[in-house]
């Protein structure tokens, strides 16, 4: 059964000696606010993660198979949902071997087919009109870029490998493969992402109540199995779900978030750790209607 209830929630994590989230067009430095200086995590990078960690405690199945991964051909699941849908002669296939749809039109059979058994589209939405047509939905839960508290500060490290990739290498190396590469990390820095959940959304995709408690397990355990030499120690710190009693909502979410606050706390000049900061909420300020549930806390 889909969702009737509105949520709004905050998330907090935080990064220790890692890349929480490199820019590829910036030699791959972590993303930060250039007027601000504070560090950035996009909205892409958490819903990836989401994904894997979906991906890795369902195996794949339905209807939790993830669409948007490692080496998908989009194309070739949309043809799969008109074939599941028995609409096969609806496909045809042009002079380059690709398959396509016949006609401009989107078989809204196969899209639904798709939010059925693809967890990460009835949540988060797919554009899915390629060569085979299956149209595009908009998914309930949508997520800001993260901003870290604090100004983060960047460092470049040096770093040596022992070995060289092919004998070419070796041969101009000498006999000394030792190479040279650049890592990119943040000492520490705690980041605070908004993210919402709609009703009205989760009803056009079948977006259920057994998903979002698979999202929120998601968003409190998604770290713990992303470990990578890039991304240092990274952890959930804090998910504070703001439950509305309708499916409209009770209060702005902008009125909401402003009932936590995280400052770092006064005798600390530089944080290094999560210990450093204050996470305060104002119950005082909590509006009827709508209930505050700490999942991670």
């Amino acid at each position: 059964m889909s969702i009737e209830n509105r949520y709004d929630f905050v998330l907090l994590f935080d990064v220790k000696d890692g890349n929480p989230n490199g820019d590829p067009d910036a030699g791959n430095l972590p993303r930060v606010d250039p007027e601000t200086g504070r560090g950035l995590v996009t909205d892409v990078s958490l819903k990836r993660k989401v994904r894997n960690y979906v991906g890795m405690v369902k195996g794949e199945t339905s209807p939790y198979e993830i669409y948007v991964k490692e080496k998908a051909v989009l194309n070739l699941e949309h043809a799969r949902a008109y074939k599941e849908v028995g609409a096969e002669d609806q496909l045809e296939t042009d002079k380059k071997g690709h398959v396509k749809s016949k006609g401009k039109g989107a078989n809204n059979e196969a899209r639904d087919w798709l939010c059925k058994n693809f967890f990460d589209i009835r949540t988060f939405g797919a554009v899915m009109s390629t060569g085979v047509n299956c149209g595009q939905v908009r998914g309930p839960v949508q997520l800001t870029f993260s901003r870290s508290i604090d100004p983060v500060f960047a460092q470049e490290h040096s770093i040596t490998r022992m070995a060289v990739a092919t004998e070419a290498e070796a041969e101009k190396q000498d006999g000394d493969n030792r190479t040279m590469g650049r890592k990119h990390t943040v000492p520490y820095g705690l980041y605070r992402a908004h993210g919402f959940v709609s009703a009205h959304l989760a009803n056009q995709t079948g977006f259920s109540e057994e998903d979002l408690e698979l999202l929120w397990e998601s968003l409190a355990n998604m770290f713990e199995h992303d470990r990578s030499a890039a991304r240092g120690e990274m952890t959930t710190r804090g998910l504070y779900i703001f439950k509305h009693d309708s499916a409209l909502g009770n209060a702005p979410a902008s009125d909401l978030f402003e009932i936590i606050s995280i400052s770092r706390k006064p005798d600390v000049t530089v944080a290094r750790c999560f210990s450093d900061y204050n996470v305060e909420i104002d119950e005082s300020s909590m509006p009827e209607n709508v209930e505050l549930i700490r999942k991670v806390n």
